[in-house]
């Protein structure tokens, strides 16, 4: 297979950002519509789990990382093939790791100079750094040498994590609970008083130690990008193998979540693995129809999307796309019952941010790191 850009991997990242953009808002208020809605199982799919457990909305981020992941193996390939030196190569990726740090700092609030209490953690550092890191192992082991630094990884991190209690854990917190984790603890160390305020500040989800699963994530895409890129087998064997991959992750990871539980916050082993069958599953299905198949005709509303992820995680934060929505809708909203008011307006505020996007896909406009 030659390294062409996979146009299920631009639709994937599409479908994976529709959510933060604004559909789970959007499935959240329909839900609102009928009796009992916020009791059904795809109105709590549509939130984050409080610690344990797992929800379609806590997929969201590893997924995006799984994605980041596949994209490496032909960036890499085709950056060889040019020449390029191995040290361009790395600095490319320490340099796309620092800047998503810092953009991850402008999110949190670094230009209001309010250095005091400002979060140092972001989801955009921890995709950059899990992708740094992860791209680093992948340009100097070969695949089974990743395997196992992989599963060393999340066998670690289990024995560390699992059995470990923070040294100032009240009386009778255990190792996973909020208060009682290692993870935590490491963070009120290096950075006291920089956490998620979320969490009282004793907290972070993406914090230091738990960066190191998220490394997994990021290097399971990889092997998906480099099976995909595989000339010595056929497409039918590649989506039929990355089936199989998921469904061995997928029995690993809940035969493994018995004893270290699913929890997206600490970023658990079993979370990388679950995750991980769920990204690769969806991936796979992407792939089949849209690369192998060629059934593209109703991939450009989440083309438009997928190519400019790092601009609409980063756009609502910089751009009022609700007061331009409350300009359009507002007197309309005003007329309606309120639960379908909020159907409406969600629907012009998700119709509005991708007209955005689709303005700059249309003058081939995307931000790159």
């Amino acid at each position: 297979m030659n390294d062409k850009r996979l146009a299920s991997l631009d639709a994937l990242r599409g479908f994976d950002m529709l959510f933060i953009m604004g559909f789970a808002s959007l499935i959240i208020a329909v839900c609102k519509l009928f009796p009992d809605g916020t009791e059904s199982w795809i109105y709590h799919q549509m939130n984050h789990v409080s610690w344990n457990g797992l929800t379609h909305h806590d997929t969201i981020f590893p997924l995006f990382i799984f994605i980041a992941g596949i994209s490496f193996p032909f960036s890499y390939a085709k950056q060889l093939e040019r020449g390029v030196p191995r040290w361009k190569i790395y600095w490319k990726a320490v340099r796309r790791a620092l800047v998503l740090v810092l953009f991850g700092l402008i999110c949190n609030g670094l230009l209001k100079f309010q250095f005091a209490d400002l979060r140092y953690w972001s989801v955009l550092a921890r995709i950059g750094l899990a992708g740094m890191f992860a791209s680093i192992l992948f340009m100097n082991f070969k695949p089974w040498g990743r395997v196992i630094i992989a599963a060393v990884l999340l066998v670690g991190y289990w024995l560390l994590v699992g059995f470990v209690v923070a040294p100032d854990a009240p009386a009778g917190a255990g190792p996973l609970t909020l208060e009682g984790n290692i993870v935590g603890y490491v963070d009120r160390c290096l950075f006291p008083g920089h956490l998620y305020k979320g969490t009282g500040g004793i907290f972070d989800p993406e914090g230091t130690l738990s960066t190191v699963p998220a490394i997994v994530t990021a290097m399971l895409g990889m092997f998906a990008g480099e099976w995909v890129r595989r000339q010595d087998v056929n497409e039918r064997k590649k989506v039929l193998g990355m089936v199989a991959a998921a469904v061995l992750l997928l029995v690993v990871g809940l035969v493994w979540s018995r004893w270290f539980p699913l929890n997206k916050k600490l970023w658990t082993s079993s979370f990388v693995l679950v995750t991980g069958a769920y990204s690769l599953a969806l991936f796979a299905l992407f792939y089949w129809i849209i690369d192998v198949k060629g059934w593209k005709g109703w991939i450009l509303p989440f083309t438009v999307i997928g190519l400019n992820s790092i601009t609409i995680f980063m756009a609502p934060r910089i751009i009022d796309f609700k007061f331009a929505t409350n300009f359009f809708l507002e007197g309309l909203c005003g007329l309606m019952d309120p639960l379908w008011a909020k159907v409406v307006w969600q629907c012009g505020y998700l119709a509005l941010v991708w007209l955005f996007l689709y303005f700059l896909y249309r003058k081939k406009i995307f931000l790159k790191v």
